[in-house]
Order: C-alpha cells, then structure tokens, then sequence
C-alpha cells in the first residue's frame, strides 16, 4: 500500500506530520492571487499581428520631373510604417489589380512617411499610367513590403554609384548613407536633359564634389561605358541602375574585375539569352500560347489577359510563379522553384510545350 506523503514529511513547529488544511488553504490562496497577477500583466492589445498589405494615406503629390510623380505615404492613424534599409522597395497594389515596385527614395530609415517616384511610361504595361492618373492626396494606397533586393554592403570602402534616370530611387538613400558613414563614394547621374532628372538638386546636395552630372543635351550625345567608370578602379564596388543599355554595358565592362562587387538593380524584364520558342497551354481554359524566342512567357500571357499578375519581372518577387503541370522547366530566376513551378517573367521551358495551371 502507498505511503501519504504527508506521513512522510518531517514533524513541523507544533510536532503535527498531518495535513495543516489552514497552511494548505493559505497556500491555495497564495496560487491563486499569483495566477490573477500573471494574467494582469499579459495585456494581448499590446500584440499586433503583421499586415502583409498596409493601406496607407497619400499626404503628398509633387511632380519631380515632367513624366515623374512623387507620392508620399503615411499611416493613417499616425503610426510608424515597417522599418526599411536603402535600395529597399514596396509592392504597390494599383486599383486595375496589377502590382508594380517602386524603391523607396525618401530619407534613409525615415518610418513616419514613405516616398515613391513613378516616371510615366505611355509605351509600358498601363501600370505606371495608373499610378499617375489613380492616386491623389488623400487617397488610399495599398502596399507590401518592404523588400530589398539591392542592398548596399557594409564593408566597402570605394564606392561608385552610376545612375540613370528614374534609378536615381533606390540610389539616393544610398548615397546619403554612404555620406554618413564616411565611405569614399562618387557618382554620377546621367540623363537626358537636367529638367527630366528627378531629385537632381537633393541628390548633388549630398556632396557637390563627389557628383557627376551627365545631360545629354548638353554634352550633345550619351554617356559612354568609359564615362560612367571614370576612375573606378579594380576594387571599387559599383552600384548601378537604370536603363537597360546602360547596365549591360557597366556589366560587361566590368567582367575584367571580376573580384570587385557589382550591384544592379533593373526597372525593366532583362534581355532573353539562349531563348528557343515553346507552346504554353492554359490548363483552365485549354488556350494554348507560342511563345517565342525573343518573348517571355509572361509577356505572352499579359498580351491575352493584362491583369496577369507580376511584380519585379525579374524572377526574384515570386509574384508570377504558377503550378507546372506537365513539361520541363529551364529556370532562370532567383527565387526557389519547386519541381512543379515556374516564374514566368524570366524561366522557359526545355520541351516543346510546357503546361501550366493558370
């Protein structure tokens, strides 16, 4: 038979081994009272979820060139945005239900307001066209993010920035961390005329002397490859983004340095290499695409349907990965497929035709 513990627990002051039911009450009592103070102390309203979309008020509309707006955005109850670093973006939701990502280009770190700039592209998707005609002040804006795909390092200490137009964005708060961290930094900004480059003023203002100013208009032609590279060295890191002719011909210059850090970042699709055309079909509906050598998947897709979902076109967001069903893939892109996947932005396929759940 079991012995009672408390048959077993030394005699207390008065010589009892029984139960003392007053101590065991005061003890229950003690239990209790700790219990009610833990749950006083646990205030839940202090917890809030993290919103993968923000719906943020536009406080500000301020035309920065003739084809480029600048938004920008707070919280509506006056509360702090996400943190972000430089080079960092959002994913903003337009009313159409495209997505497109804009770089944040307003003061480094800065988590009362965010600021976006858009240049309007007549000739582009109709994204950038919205983003002018569909937000005014007052509006609501809805984003994700932000992401950084276009980080600026920690340890380098020769720093050249090459900047063409509209990608002046994610370069600027750069450009004003690297000033305060006392790195050895240039840069130079070229664009078609000074009156079309955004934020020209704000940026040289930085440090006059260690900015370049590149308008074609006045130098009667285009920056060349040398030009843009003027006294980056071997080990100088080299941050660049703009136009896709520009970056290609930063890049392949810089092939003979290849121990040197280069940072890009595109606001267009990358040009297609080794592209062999293949059929996509529609599993929904049966529809069965050419896709060309020279086209993406995507592109083909958004001629059918416009509000074919994408972001970065860039195969690193993941917004346009669809369900591969039958076929081979040949990825391309940054982000993680699984086997059954496909970014159709960037990836194509190895066989004849590739079948897709879309």
């Amino acid at each position: 038979m079991s012995q009672s513990i408390w048959s077993t627990r030394p005699a207390d002051l008065y010589g009892r081994r029984r139960r003392d039911r007053f101590s065991t009450v005061l003890w229950g009592v003690r239990v209790l009272l700790e219990g009610f103070a833990a749950m006083s102390r646990w205030k839940p309203s202090r917890v809030r979820p993290v919103q993968r979309k923000i719906a943020a008020v536009i406080t500000q509309r301020e035309l920065v060139a003739p084809d480029v707006v600048a938004l920008t955005l707070a919280d509506p109850d006056g509360g702090l945005l996400p943190s972000w670093t430089p080079g960092g973006h959002i994913d903003v939701v337009l009313p159409s239900g495209r997505r497109r990502q804009y770089s944040l280009c307003g003061l480094p770190g800065r988590r009362t307001d965010y600021r976006i700039a858009v240049r309007r592209i007549a000739d582009g998707g109709g994204g950038s066209i919205e983003m002018h005609e569909a937000f005014d002040v007052g509006g609501t804006l809805v984003f994700e993010g932000p992401r950084n795909a276009f980080c600026l390092g920690t340890a380098e200490r020769d720093v050249l920035f090459v900047i063409g137009g509209i990608g002046v964005t994610p370069i600027l708060p750069m450009i004003q961390v690297a000033e305060q961290r006392g790195i050895d930094w240039r840069a130079i900004y070229a664009g078609r005329s000074r009156e079309y480059m955004p934020f020209l003023d704000e940026l040289v203002s930085v440090a006059p002397a260690r900015v370049t100013i590149w308008a074609d208009d006045e130098h009667r032609g285009f920056a060349t490859v040398d030009d843009l590279l003027a006294g980056a060295g071997p080990t100088t890191a080299v941050y660049v983004c703009g136009p896709p002719p520009m970056l290609e011909a930063v890049r392949a210059a810089r092939v003979e340095h290849a121990d040197a850090p280069l940072h890009y970042e595109r606001f267009s699709p990358p040009p297609i290499v080794d592209g062999i055309p293949f059929e996509l079909e529609l599993a929904r509906s049966g529809t069965v695409l050419r896709v060309p050598a020279n086209r993406s998947a995507l592109e083909v897709m958004s001629d059918r349907d416009p509000t074919t979902a994408y972001s970065c076109q860039q195969g690193f967001c993941g917004t346009c990965k669809v369900k591969v069903l039958a076929g081979q893939v040949d990825r391309r892109g940054r982000t993680a497929e699984g086997d059954d996947e496909m970014l159709v932005c960037v990836s194509r396929a190895k066989s004849d035709r590739i079948v897709v759940d879309a």
